[in-house]
């Protein structure tokens, strides 16, 4: 197993230096959408500024811990954002297609998909993310120790699972669909609602955004770990095992189109 981490992540790196080398052919476009990505999440903060200037509290929850459930979830997308952003032309390539081709290399298909695009302008949102969770814990006078680093982390991990197995899921329906887009596009407007506390939302939403859409575990339950853990239920503790088996679902999904697809005939 070792042997072949290690081969998949020599190839992974090849992939990625020849991608990153013929992005920077076009760095103009590198820069704009870098700095349209940056202005994105800077409005977000401001309207979250702007909102707590008329009201001392969301649902009970500060301007603060607002700010840090915001941080968590741009660090928990963006994962997605960098290494999975070719999911959304999947449904071109099997229209066209041009998906025939990840049959015929010795590599996990999945794998050889996905790392033929990375989102340089995703680092971007790393940033900004590290930098709201940086204040919003100085606010909040969070200390920081070795172990919580380590919650923290982990907690992203399964939370950036949890966005990557929606995503793939949705665009998944391509193989089914011929127009499988306003699936994907519906699961990518859904996850922005996981920015904000499941705590606003009526008991229905609050039921479909944990079972059924589970966009609550990208960012708000998580985040309850560091901010309200006298608060929070057991349930949020298992937060990595939710994003670990919804991946493993949606790559069974994912398998079965890729098992099912038949190509563009002739």
């Amino acid at each position: 197993m070792l042997a072949t981490l290690k081969h998949y992540s020599r190839i992974y790196i090849l992939i990625e230096a020849q991608y990153i080398k013929a992005r920077m052919q076009y760095r103009a476009d590198f820069i704009i959408s870098s700095i349209g990505m940056i202005f994105s999440n800077v409005v977000s903060v401001v309207v979250f500024w702007v909102l707590f200037q008329t009201v001392p509290l969301l649902a009970g929850w500060t301007f603060p811990e607002i700010l840090f459930i915001y941080g968590f979830y741009l660090l928990a997308v963006s994962p997605a954002q960098i290494f999975f952003d070719h999911i959304w032309s999947l449904r071109w390539h099997l229209i066209e297609g041009t998906f025939i081709k990840y049959y015929f290399r010795p590599l996990n298909m999945m794998f050889y998909y996905m790392s033929e695009v990375f989102d340089l302008k995703g680092l971007a949102q790393v940033i900004i993310g590290i930098s709201v969770l940086v204040y919003a814990s100085i606010q909040l006078h969070i200390v920081w120790s070795f172990w919580r680093i380590i919650s923290l982390l982990v907690a992203l991990f399964g939370a950036s699972l949890v966005v990557i197995s929606l995503l793939t899921i949705a665009s998944s329906a391509a193989f089914w669909f011929m127009n499988a887009y306003p699936i994907l596009s519906l699961a990518f407007k859904l996850r922005e609602y996981s920015q904000y506390p499941m705590t606003i939302f009526g008991a229905f939403f609050r039921i479909l955004f944990t079972y059924l859409i589970p966009i609550g575990w990208i960012a708000f339950y998580p985040s309850q770990i560091f901010l309200r853990p006298s608060e929070a239920s057991w349930t949020v503790y298992l937060s990595p095992l939710v994003g670990i088996a919804l991946f493993i679902l949606a790559y069974r999904i994912w398998l079965w189109g890729v098992d099912g697809y038949t190509g563009t005939g002739s």
